[in-house]
Order: C-alpha cells, then structure tokens, then sequence
C-alpha cells in the first residue's frame, strides 16, 4: 500500500516514463496523446513521445497515423487515440439523443460531398461548392461553415480524420460503428483507462476530468462512475498527506528508484499534467502560462519541467530558430547537484536537439 509521497513520485514517474519502444507500442501502451498546436520548440505530441520512442523525430507521429490506424477525438482533452478506445467513445455505439442524430442542411450537403469524393477531402475541397458562409466558431470568431460542418459530423462518428497536411485536418468517412455496448460499460472502460493514463490519479482530478470526458462525448451517468468503481474495488485508492489517489486495480506500482537522469517534459505530458497532484508531489505550483499576459507570468510562455529521476527540479524555456536550439534553465533547484547535473542537462539538451532535427545552440543553467 503507498504510504508516502515518494511512493507517489514513484509510481508518477515509473508508471508512465516506461522504456523507450517502438512508435506503435508506445501509443498503444499510452492509449492516448493529447495534442496541443503550440509549437515551442515542438507540439505537445511529439515532445511527449520522444521521452517515450526510441529514437523519435518531429513529426514521426503525424507521418505514422494513417499507417497505425489512429484516430482523433476527444477523451479529457483532444488528442490521437487507440482505435480500441475511439470505439468506447463513438456515439453511433450506444443509445441516446447522438446515437439518433442526423445531418441536415448545410451538414447533410457536406456529407454527401464526402462520400462522393471518393477520398480524403480537405477543407479547401469544400470552397468551390460551398463558397464562403461563415459561422461562429467554439472560440466566439468566424470559420467557414463548411469547415464547422465536417467537424461537427466527425464529433457525430459520421466523418473521421484520415490525416493532416501541415497541421490542416482531411477527412473521410467513418467505417461503420462497432457493435453496441451498453453505454455505462462503455464509460467504466473509459474512466478506467483514464485513471490508468493518469495513474495515481487525483481523485478530485480524477472525477473532474470524467465528467468532462462525458459531458463532451454525451454520456449520462459520470458522477456515479469513479464511486461505482471505488466500491467494486476496480479502483484502487489510497491517500496521503489527507489526498487521496486512485489508479486501476492490478497496476504494477512501481518502487523509489532514484537516478540522475534529466528530461525535459511537456507541459501536457502525462506525468505533469495534473496541476493539484503536481504541487502535492513536487511541491511547487507550476503553471502553463502561454496565454497568460507576460507582466503576470511567474514561469514563461512555455516552460518545459525539469525531471531529474523522480524529482521535477525546475523548468526551462526551448527556443528553436534557424535549425539551432537555445535551452536556458531557469530556476533550477540549486540542490540537484553538481557537476554531475550539468553534464545530464547538456545530454537532455541534445537529445530534445536531435528529436527536433537541429543542432544545439547552448545549454544554461541560471539557479
């Protein structure tokens, strides 16, 4: 049973930063990667594989999905999944008002667009026959109707994305849907598989986080469903420091292992993602500012965390320009050691280089 905060930083680090494998195996292992479209010094995908991936370049995600059969969605958050789980979360599965929906108007037209063109489509394909309306988009601005019209068909299971071409989603139709689960079973592997991405998960984020996951996908039932699991012992818990973490039951936790090596994460990246657990672990309060005006920033734009072994110890800031990298290390615990530590920073430096294609321009430590 854990029973202290070393435990928890433990199974934290352990349970997600697992040996470096292949491409496939590592996204199969995770399930999900979210995607974020901030590019500083890469996206959130790629610098959460490449702790993850042997050998990972910029991009090998995106040049790989069509080949993995992956899929976007959202589960928590929006990002690339399993097609395992895409199924959990496909509307046309399970009874209900989205089960039931069909496209009219302009959505039904595009549709039909699609299904004649025989294969991807890309938004541009849509001008021509659509022209220019417009509608508000999910952020109060303007995008072309057609466009909101394809996502929108993707978020009903009709359309699903057959790739990107420099960052811009192609769409294709759906196959057709899985057989029908029931729809509580369907969120029980769902919340499961969540608590197992996040393991040990916070329960207040824990449950958080499932009640957005169903509000977005149209799951009734999402209050009941981490308790349900508690009390059938699916989930395991325990609590420390009066905080209490959940993970599914039958999970390898694994033990303190210490260690000098030093990543750099991600702001999304599994093992920092949530904010509350964090701050209990790590005991700081770190924060994702980018769109936090920079007179009230405590961090920067993007800062990366510091991992050294099972220690977050700090945050750096990447910066790429002309196929050079610049990583300055701001706030760096003064205690993570010496000599020892800056040889691992400069290695870390050159690893996130190499991912990124680039030569490294410098690597400061600023304590």
């Amino acid at each position: 049973m854990i029973q202290s905060v070393a435990e928890l930083r433990a199974f934290a680090v352990g349970g997600s930063l697992f040996p470096p494998t292949s491409l496939r195996e590592a996204v199969g292992t995770l399930g999900f990667v979210q995607y974020d479209p901030i590019r500083r010094p890469a996206r959130a995908q790629d610098l959460i594989l490449r702790q993850r991936v042997r050998g990972y370049r910029q991009g090998d995600l995106g040049r790989a999905y069509p080949r993995l059969g992956l899929e976007e969605a959202y589960l928590h958050v929006y990002g690339v999944m399993t097609p395992r789980l895409a199924a959990l979360l496909d509307p046309r599965g399970r009874p209900g008002p989205r089960q039931d929906w069909r496209p009219t108007g302009l959505e039904a037209e595009v549709l039909a667009f699609v299904r004649n063109a025989g294969g991807a489509v890309h938004p541009r394909d849509l001008d021509a026959a659509f022209g220019g309306r417009q509608t508000v988009n999910a952020w109060g601005g303007l995008s072309a109707a057609a466009t909101h019209a394809l996502a929108r068909l993707q978020r009903h299971g009709l359309l699903r994305i057959s790739h990107r071409e420099q960052g811009i989603k192609l769409y294709t139709l759906a196959p057709p849907a899985a057989a029908a689960m029931d729809a509580d079973e369907r969120l029980r592997h769902l919340v499961l598989h969540l608590a197992g991405l996040l393991a040990p998960a916070h329960l207040t984020t824990l449950r958080g986080a499932v009640a957005h996951l169903a509000r977005v996908n149209g799951f009734a039932g999402a209050p009941a469903a981490v308790s349900a699991l508690l009390a059938t012992g699916e989930l395991a818990r325990a609590s420390v420091d009066g905080v209490t973490y959940a993970w599914p039951a039958g999970t390898a936790v694994p033990s303190p292992a210490g260690g000098g090596r030093v990543r750099f994460l991600a702001p999304f990246d599994p093992v920092v993602w949530d904010r509350r657990r964090f701050e209990h672990l790590w005991g700081w309060p770190y924060r994702f500012e980018a769109y936090t005006p920079p007179p009230k920033r405590q961090y920067a734009y993007y800062a990366l965390p510091v991992l050294l072994g099972e220690r977050v110890v700090g945050w750096v800031e990447a910066d790429l320009a002309d196929g050079r990298l610049t990583v300055h290390g701001a706030r760096v615990d003064g205690r993570s050691g010496g000599a020892a530590f800056r040889r691992a920073f400069g290695v870390e430096a050159e690893r996130l280089a190499r991912s990124l294609g680039a030569g490294l321009g410098g690597a400061a430590l600023d304590r």
